[in-house]
């Protein structure tokens, strides 16, 4: 019989941290953290995770499992979360993913999308123009040749940006007709997909009020002292929300205030993609929440869903 796994969803800034804590612990449930960037250690401010207190009460798995100067990919996160809920359902406990990296999502439920190998000039040349011009270029011309695509990717996202283009270039066809491949039908545990839904504009809200929060308690010292580290940020880790920003002022390249703006921009750009995507996927017991509901209310909503299922 295949593991059963409940996933939480939802967009950045959502909640789905605290609901997934609080349901964690009603289930007696460990969680498996979906987040591409809550793996690298001393990434805690811009990432949001869990406080120390927090992670004591409430098992966590895959957080502070790589160096920031590592690069991470999907097959890794697959590798690594497989290991985890082997050994948490080994001890016969619940399993919780909670997180919005829906790569991660798709790659752990489906499998890995297998598209052409890398072609080093391509790459190489791509690399150039994002040098010189921009990774707003690439994107442009993502957009050109393969809008739903771009529509999904992050206009900082160079790495996925490169790879979707030098997919096209290589077999003529844009990534996202290929990644159809995938199969819906196929997951690899029992799933089930609860999310977490809130109205765009409080979404936005709770971002703007996030992103001041974790300016408050640190995040420039705390990017500071990553760049200060002998070796650096990985091209992965470099790319994230909040820690590119800040890193852009640091060198001098923008006032605090333009980082600040910048970083609720692109976590709203963010949460815009997510949402695209999630509107995709098939399955998903949504639970639409506003600004007058508390985590308790929430999880008295999702729980008897969660147990009878």
């Amino acid at each position: 019989m295949a593991i059963r796994v409940d996933f939480i969803l939802g967009c950045t800034g959502c909640g789905k941290g605290r609901v997934g804590r609080a349901l964690a612990r009603r289930l007696d449930a460990e969680i498996v953290s979906v987040d591409s960037m809550k793996v690298y250690r001393r990434m805690d401010i811009g990432t949001a995770k869990p406080s120390a207190e927090e992670r004591a009460e409430v098992p966590h798995h895959l957080m502070d499992i790589v160096e920031p100067s590592e690069s991470f990919s999907a097959a890794r996160f697959v590798e690594a979360a497989d290991a985890a809920i082997a050994e948490i359902a080994g001890r016969g406990r619940r399993i919780l993913a909670v997180g919005g990296t829906c790569l991660y999502i798709k790659s752990l439920t489906e499998g890995l999308f297998e598209g052409p190998g890398a072609d080093p000039a391509i790459r190489a040349t791509l690399r150039e123009r994002a040098a010189a011009e921009g990774s707003a270029a690439l994107h442009a011309e993502l957009q050109r040749i393969d809008p739903v695509a771009a529509e999904r990717i992050h206009p900082n996202d160079l790495r996925r940006i490169e790879r979707a283009i030098e997919v096209f270039q290589l077999t003529g066809t844009p990534i996202s007709e290929l990644q159809k491949q995938w199969d819906q039908s196929r997951t690899r545990y029992d799933c089930r997909f609860w999310g977490l839904r809130r109205e765009k504009l409080e979404q936005s809200q709770r971002i703007n009020l996030r992103v001041h929060r974790m300016i408050e308690i640190g995040l420039v010292d705390e990017v500071r002292a990553l760049l200060a580290e002998p070796a650096g940020l990985s091209e992965v880790a470099a790319q994230a929300v909040g820690y590119a920003e800040i890193s852009a002022h640091l060198r001098g390249a923008c006032p605090i205030d333009d980082a600040i703006e910048d970083i609720k921009i692109n976590s709203r750009h963010l949460a815009k993609s997510q949402r695209t995507w999630f509107r995709r996927w098939q399955g998903v017991h949504w639970t639409d929440i506003d600004e007058a509901d508390t985590v308790d209310s929430v999880v008295e909503r999702l729980l008897p869903q969660i147990v009878a299922a």
